[in-house]
């Protein structure tokens, strides 16, 4: 048995493991000798052996390691990327002992072409795969605070970023909008275990600190550059580019977009666009509408919020002609800043 379940966190970011308990309890009710559970949900490390395989013995009557067996292979799906798929990924597989290990390792080894990896033990699989997104997280908070410094300088992070890139060694993250249901909740994981075994963490929890507080900014960012202008009497109107977390996905789940969505509807009518987002899976609050189609010479400011490739096909001037004569775009994501294109020397014009 497989579990894929999701193992969000409540809103003290605490792990909610109502889903996944939910589904050992009803594993547990048809589970037989020798059958093997592996986890692939993030979790913290520990949680395999310390509740998901008592939970097991408790709700089937079975022996943890003697009747039944347990393993762990942290998921590493990358939605909208077309290149990495399951299949060419490397799996981390790990067993609560050495021949279920072999048996998980052969099972995975059927579809997996990219390799296995066989971990010394559960713990260090459930280790590897909340550290993975947490190091990912902290790097992208660190490319924010250059850009949060770098705009009071007067500077563009994107071509800082891209001088810097040039060394052998630099990192190229980007900045940006930190949302969805992997690097804005793993590490509250690890956090929680942190915690729980008396250790404090502060530079995970300032990482995630400041990618929480990333659409508040872009939104206060732009909504002053809109109050320069000389015309401010009416209520403006304003159109953002997508509202998936990431870029070439459908999945809207913790996208920070939502921030930017709130920040501004205080001030502005608010339409968002997104060729991948189903309008049937968004709940708007009053005056914010998810369309299907752009008009043109209609909104007084653009923010081009993800990175989809259906916004670069569609071109700078395309996106150009949606505003009015007056209107701002604040390209957040930078697709458009390049020496190719003169008209636009920083994210705002």
């Amino acid at each position: 048995y497989i579990l894929t379940v999701p193992t969000p966190v409540d809103k003290k970011k605490i792990p909610d493991l109502r889903i996944i308990k939910k589904a050992l309890k009803n594993i547990a009710t048809i589970l037989k000798k020798k059958d093997i559970v592996v986890l692939e949900s993030t979790v913290y490390p520990g949680f395999t052996n310390e509740i998901a395989a008592p939970t097991l013995e408790r709700f089937s009557k079975l022996k943890f390691n003697k009747d039944f067996f347990c393993g762990y292979s942290p998921e590493r799906i990358n939605p909208g990327d077309k290149k990495n798929k399951l299949e060419n990924i490397i799996k981390i597989v790990a067993g609560s002992n050495i021949p279920t290990t072999r048996i998980i390792k052969k099972v995975y080894g059927t579809i997996i072409k990219a390799g296995i990896h066989e971990a010394e033990s559960i713990e260090i699989a459930e280790a590897a795969k909340v550290i993975e997104n947490t190091q990912r997280d902290l790097n992208i908070a660190l490319i924010n605070e250059f850009k949060i410094i770098f705009d009071k300088m007067g500077l563009s992070t994107s071509k800082i970023l891209k001088a810097a890139s040039t060394k052998w060694n630099f990192l190229n993250f980007q900045p940006g909008l930190v949302g969805g249901h992997c690097i804005g909740v793993d590490p509250y994981y690890l956090t929680y275990k942190a915690n729980k075994i008396g250790v404090k963490p502060k530079v995970i929890l300032a990482g995630r600190k400041l990618n929480n507080s990333m659409g508040n900014y872009f939104a206060n960012k732009f909504f002053n550059f809109l109050k320069r202008q000389k015309i401010f009497k009416r209520k403006k109107k304003i159109l953002i580019l997508g509202l998936a977390f990431k870029e070439n996905c459908n999945d809207i789940r913790n996208s920070k977009v939502f921030d930017i969505i709130k920040n501004l509807s205080k001030n502005f009518y608010i339409n968002v666009y997104d060729p991948h987002v189903n309008k049937k899976d968004v709940n708007f609050s009053k005056g914010i509408r998810l369309i299907t189609k752009i008009k043109k010479y209609q909104y007084d400011g653009i923010i081009i919020a993800v990175k989809h490739d259906a916004f670069k096909t569609l071109g700078f001037k395309k996106i150009i002609s949606f505003g009015n004569k007056n209107s701002l775009i604040y390209d957040i994501k930078n697709i458009f800043i390049d020496s190719k294109n003169p008209i636009l020397k920083n994210d705002i014009i």
